[in-house]
């Protein structure tokens, strides 16, 4: 898998166009609104995970200070900021999801694809995340 960080990054064509959708749902001086919106593009454009570069092109193009940008993308387990697997598993450790057998489910995983949370097979196939629950 590789995990070089590339040398620049910008929206293609068509994610520019959905960029400027999304930016126009805000009022004036609230353009910042659109930081997820427009990581999620970014992190889609490029393989399911967002570079450096990207974090920086966000945040130019919605004038905001990269730092902020890289608030956002640290906080949230949707974004990913290094490369993950083709099928990328995310795992519910919570108190609910555990009482229901998500260390099950996670023995599953790491008995199957000899991971555990936060790697990546191999051959870059699968990627294992603990999540907070999103039920």
């Amino acid at each position: 898998m590789n995990t070089e960080q590339p040398s620049s990054f910008a929206f293609t064509a068509e994610n520019l166009e959905k960029a400027k959708w999304h930016i126009a749902k805000y009022p004036d001086g609230r353009q910042q609104s659109a930081v997820m919106p427009l990581l999620d593009l970014a992190q889609r454009q490029n393989e399911n995970w967002l570079p450096k570069e990207a974090l920086e092109y966000v945040g130019e193009f919605l004038d905001v200070p990269y730092m902020r940008v890289l608030e956002v993308a640290t906080f949230y387990t949707m974004y990913n900021l290094k490369p993950v697997g083709k099928y990328f598993l995310q795992l519910c450790r919570t108190t609910p999801c555990w009482l229901r057998g998500s260390d099950d489910l996670e023995a599953v995983c790491r008995n199957k694809l000899g991971i555990s949370s936060g790697e990546t097979t191999e051959d870059g196939m699968f990627s294992l995340l603990e999540v907070e629950c999103l039920g």
